[in-house]
């Protein structure tokens, strides 16, 4: 995980993103789980890319299944964006870099 990325556990879940403000990017995923490495290195640059513009959080749906569970993840990786707490869209599977950043910068505030 990089230094730009938040792991976010059940207990920390509300605090960390229901109750933020502005937009914040929950990647739902787990260890044994080859899409979501390799995707990894992605998040981690776009957490480090939009600072200051964007949250980007990590759920281990292994250690934290209850938050997985309420936002009815079914298949991992799950990226979630939530706007002031709220969620806007969500997108499952394995992308590029430059698919999640355009599809991530839709919902950033000008």
């Amino acid at each position: 995980m990089g230094e730009h990325t938040v792991a976010v556990s059940d207990a920390t879940f509300k605090s960390e993103v229901e109750e933020s403000k502005g937009t914040v990017l929950v990647d739902f995923w787990a260890q044994w789980c080859p899409p979501c490495r390799a995707i990894a290195p992605h998040i981690d640059a776009i957490a480090a890319e939009m600072a200051g513009q964007l949250k980007v959080c990590k759920v281990d749906v292994d250690e934290s299944p209850n938050a997985a569970s309420r936002y009815e993840v079914r298949s991992i990786p799950c990226l979630i964006v939530f706007k002031e707490g709220k969620e806007v869209d969500r997108s499952e599977g394995a992308q590029s870099k430059s698919d999640l950043v355009n599809w991530i910068k839709r919902y950033l505030d000008s």
